[in-house]
């Protein structure tokens, strides 16, 4: 038996998963967790990155029961656009700011004024926030000079670990469009927008080569094979973001509407040509595949819940329960910016619920948690219709939330169109899945877009829309924005 490895390390964990190279079933699976970050300084340190990765292989070749030197191939796949900064030994200079982390808010918006928003849209696919990776550089200018002078290669997450895996520094298309200086639709760095973070660095010799979806990065570095008890001819992939992967892992096809509920919130689709929505709300960024991603992303998803259920005193499945047993009509509007949000580009915003009464009830605070998430992705896909992206096809719900029935049964109530997930026992595990399909790839030598399809997931309908629901949509999303523009000075209603 050969088997590939996918590996999806994001903000809160790293997940491995082994699958059958011939067959493409799932041999085995381990997680491990990261230390918690949270804006507006959301930073970790790589090494516990890489020290999660191990742990998770380890757990994963446990429960395969399997003798790891048959591994052939590794694909990694990661948290977007954070920003990890080596020296001239490429050593890591200080901890990784992460997608999340606001403080380069200022920085970005002087550059956005730079450039010139259209300008930076019709350059790049999308306009960047605060947690675009140029943004972090800049930050790292201005508040850390001694660790900018010391910079000598830029990794974003999942280069730096493919570069520990096999020690070459590149990245990929999908992960390239999330820096704020790539043009997805040019294939090239942009990098006389880094000139203006300061013109005289050779930045061109700092950043990391972008392979092709099925273009090998290299193999696994002796060492590393020997710590890790692996073969020393495995196979490295080119690695790609978070949700990028879980296209792949889902198959998703033109047209399909994903939910992603995870520490980030998302609903995105697939494309064959470029996205560039000039309203700055769909970021038109690059796939896996060779194609485009058009995605709305926010910054608080599956930690709204999480804060309610503590809030609550409950299990997820207590918090679903309670959801599930409310009126939303009756019940509170909950603009749910907790850490600040990207999409509006609020990074200062702070949580607001409006339309409290005596009679609001625990199962009305839960429901206006999960309402608070899904109404945020509802208006994207909102957006990305009116920018002329279709999401008529199946609506898919993964990431973690997507074990939820509330979050399953109130986002088909809103988009009155059945939910599926894809394979019910793998519903959070797309992103690795997505991995381990391009490590397939190149360990195959076949194109990425075959593997996708020959190892397609099989769907099933998890939720039913009640039709008696169909009405309540525009007058709850019209609630949700009127308050969420109040959330917008800062939560505390300064003009």
């Amino acid at each position: 038996m050969k088997i590939v490895m996918g590996v999806d390390s994001s903000t809160q964990s790293c997940k491995v998963e082994l699958r059958d190279l011939e067959t493409g079933g799932i041999l085995g699976r381990g997680s491990a967790s990261h230390p918690p970050a949270f804006a507006p300084r959301s930073e970790q340190n790589p090494q516990d990155w890489w020290e999660a990765f191990e742990r998770a292989l380890n757990r994963a070749v446990e429960t395969a029961a399997i003798d790891r030197t048959a591994i052939v191939a590794i694909s990694v796949a990661a948290q977007c656009h954070g920003l990890i900064a080596l020296d001239e030994q490429d050593r890591v200079i200080r901890p990784a700011k992460l997608w999340n982390d606001t403080e380069s808010a200022p920085q970005l918006a002087r550059l956005r004024e730079a450039i010139g928003a259209e300008n930076w849209i019709r350059k790049v696919g999308s306009l960047p926030t605060a947690a675009f990776t140029i943004g972090k550089i800049a930050w790292l200018a201005e508040n850390e000079p001694e660790n900018f002078r010391a910079m000598r290669r830029i990794c974003l997450p999942h280069d730096w670990l493919t570069y520990r895996l096999c020690g070459v520094h590149v990245t990929d298309r999908s992960e390239a469009s999330g820096t704020g200086y790539w043009s997805a639709t040019e294939n090239r760095y942009v990098t006389t927008y880094l000139d203006l973070i300061a013109a005289d660095r050779d930045w061109a010799s700092m950043l990391p080569r972008v392979l092709g979806p099925d273009e090998a990065a290299g193999t696994i570095l002796p060492d590393i094979a020997d710590r890790l008890g692996l073969s020393r001819d495995i196979l490295i992939g080119p690695g790609g973001g978070d949700q990028h992967a879980a296209a792949l892992g889902l198959a998703v096809e033109e047209g399909d509407a994903v939910y992603t509920i995870a520490t980030s919130g998302v609903i995105f689709t697939t494309a064959s040509r470029p996205v560039h929505d000039l309203s700055g709300l769909v970021d038109g960024v690059a796939d896996c595949a060779g194609g485009y991603l058009p995605l709305v992303s926010t910054l608080n998803a599956a930690r709204v819940t999480d804060w309610a259920a503590r809030l609550l005193d409950v299990d997820h499945a207590g918090l679903s329960k309670l959801a599930l047993e409310a009126d939303p009509l009756a019940s509170p509007v909950f603009a749910a910016f907790l850490d600040g949000e990207r999409k509006p580009n609020r990074p200062d915003s702070y949580g607001l619920m409006g339309g409290l009464t005596a009679a609001t009830s625990r199962a009305d605070l839960a429901r206006a948690a999960h309402d608070g998430v899904l109404l945020a992705l509802i208006r994207g896909e909102t957006i990305m219709n009116q920018a002329g992206i279709a999401t008529d096809g199946r609506v898919i719900i993964t990431g973690g939330g997507a074990r939820s029935s509330a979050y399953r049964q109130i986002l088909a109530d809103y988009t009155q169109r059945r939910i599926m997930i894809a394979d019910p026992a793998e519903a959070d595990e797309s992103t690795a899945r997505g991995a381990a399909i391009q490590a397939a790839a190149i360990a195959t030598g076949r194109d990425v877009q075959t593997m996708r399809q020959l190892w397609a997931p099989r769907y099933e309908t998890v939720a039913e829309p009640n039709r008696a629901m169909a009405d309540s949509r525009t007058r709850l999303l019209d609630r949700y924005l009127a308050l969420s523009a109040w959330s917008g000075f800062d939560g505390r209603m300064r003009s």
